[in-house]
C-alpha cells in the first residue's frame, strides 16, 4: 500500500499534529510504510535584514529547537526507530514539503489542517496548496 509516509507538522500546533500523526502511524502499521515527519521553518531573512547581527546563530538555534521537537515526538510514536526519521528546512511550507516528498519518495502525505476561517479563505491554507500541488497522495485531517 505505502512505503514511505511524509508527515509535515507545526512543532506549536500540538492539537493538528496529533491528529495527523495518528492517521500516518496506523496506515504506516498496516503497510510497513516508514515515516518521516517535517517541520518548515519561516525563512528568518523575511523577518530580519540580511545584515543583522547574529542572523546565523537565530537559524541555527530555531533548527537545533525544531529538530529536538521532532525527536521528541518520534519517542512518542508506536513504531520502530528505523521507520522513523525526521527534517528541518527554511521556507515556504508549501514548496518544502513538496520538494522533501519528491526527494524522498514519498507515496502519501499526511497533513492536519484547521476548519477554514477568513484567513484561509483569503490566503488559503498549506494543507490546500500542498493538496493542489502534490504529485502523491494526500490525506488531510481535520
Amino acid at each position: 500500500m505505502y512505503t514511505s509516509i511524509l508527515v509535515p507538522v507545526d512543532i506549536e500546533e500540538d492539537e493538528l499534529t496529533t491528529h495527523a500523526l495518528t492517521h500516518a502511524v496506523r496506515l504506516a502499521k498496516m503497510s510497513g510504510a516508514a515515516i518521516h515527519l517535517f517541520h518548515s521553518l519561516p525563512d528568518a531573512s523575511a523577518f530580519l535584514s540580511a545584515y543583522s547581527f547574529g542572523i546565523k546563530e537565530f537559524e541555527n538555534e530555531a533548527v537545533v529547537k525544531a529538530n529536538d521537537k521532532l525527536k521528541s515526538l518520534m519517542k512518542t510514536i508506536d513504531l520502530p526507530a528505523s521507520r522513523l526519521s525526521c527534517s528541518v528546512s527554511f521556507g515556504s511550507a508549501r514548496d518544502e514539503v513538496l520538494a522533501l516528498a519528491e526527494e524522498i519518495n514519498a507515496d502519501l502525505i499526511v497533513i492536519g489542517s484547521r476548519r477554514p476561517n477568513v484567513k484561509t479563505y483569503l490566503l488559503g491554507s498549506n494543507a490546500a496548496a500542498i493538496v493542489r500541488h502534490a504529485k502523491m497522495s494526500v490525506l488531510v485531517v481535520r
